[in-house]
């Protein structure tokens, strides 16, 4: 048993992937929760593909692959937000939309401009080729992120769940969507590097509603995802190693089975024990009968 955990790292390309697995793994639940209390979660998608324009224009011109994905995926949310205030579109239909242009803009220029970039390892990740350098830069972005969250997590909570309370009490309704749609922006363009840019919104929503069947608050939503999020990671990389299975595809796949799992089980919300909580319910209001 020893062994078939520790052989696969020794070697150095399974070291980085896990480790940057881990680190994504815990970072994408923690934003997403954001997501999934809002009811946004196709806002993650959304960015998730409006960041190709980004990379190819900055592959194009030879800039920082990282400020071309964040200034597109940030022009993503404020194109959803512009057509929201401006129209009787609903949000949802907004993002749709958003999503299907930003994608075919990005499918377009990755042509038009002859990029370098291999279009199937941007969609479905290579987190094999993960670098020590990609390790280090995920943990910073990962750290910092974290580190923000819990210094405005009151602020959050508040902003989350009653944006025009909030925004009542003098608290900068702005910029703390902005800030949170930066945070978002961010996860994804790291995470777009392990599992690609379609199954990064796996972990990023599948862990947090996953947790959300399982506990109440918002916090522990975070740490109960985040410890799911590391699972499916972790597992995923280990039968991706041992069944010769696409890491990225693996990863996500189990992030659905952990889900599964909890939508059947979940001693409060599973469908599974719902005829136990009934029963329960009712010898619980049975009135007392002393003998």
């Amino acid at each position: 048993m020893l062994d078939w955990l520790l052989d696969p790292l020794s070697y150095e390309f399974m070291r980085n992937a896990l480790a940057a697995g881990v680190v994504i793994g815990i970072l994408c639940p923690v934003v997403g929760t954001y997501l999934v209390v809002q009811r946004m979660a196709l806002l993650g998608d959304v960015i998730a593909h409006a960041i190709l324009p980004g990379l190819a224009i900055a592959n194009f011109f030879g800039i920082e692959m990282l400020l071309g994905a964040f200034a597109f995926g940030m022009l993503s949310t404020a194109v959803i937000t512009w057509i929201r205030n401006q129209s009787r579109v609903k949000i949802d239909s907004a993002m749709a939309v958003t999503f299907a242009s930003f994608f075919a803009l990005g499918v377009t220029l990755l042509t038009l401009l002859q990029s370098r970039f291999d279009l199937e390892e941007l969609l479905f990740g290579d987190i094999l080729s993960v670098t020590a350098t990609d390790v280090w830069r995920t943990c910073t972005i990962a750290v910092v992120a974290l580190l923000l969250i819990r210094l405005f997590y009151k602020e959050l909570l508040f902003y989350t769940f009653d944006r025009t309370g909030a925004e009542a009490v003098g608290l900068p309704v702005n910029w703390l969507n902005f800030g949170l749609m930066a945070g978002i922006t961010l996860t994804l363009i790291v995470g777009m590097k392990i599992v690609g840019v379609i199954l990064v919104v796996s972990l990023m929503v599948g862990p947090a509603i996953t947790a959300y069947l399982l506990v109440k608050e918002l916090h522990q939503m975070m740490a109960v995802g985040a410890l799911l999020g590391v699972m499916a990671s972790v597992i995923g990389m280990y039968a991706s190693y041992y069944l010769d299975l696409p890491s990225g595809p693996a990863i996500a796949l189990v992030v659905f089975v952990l889900f599964g799992l909890a939508l059947l089980l979940s001693p409060s919300q599973g469908v599974l024990t719902r005829s136990w909580r009934s029963q329960y319910a009712r010898k619980s209001t049975q009135p007392y009968v002393k003998k």
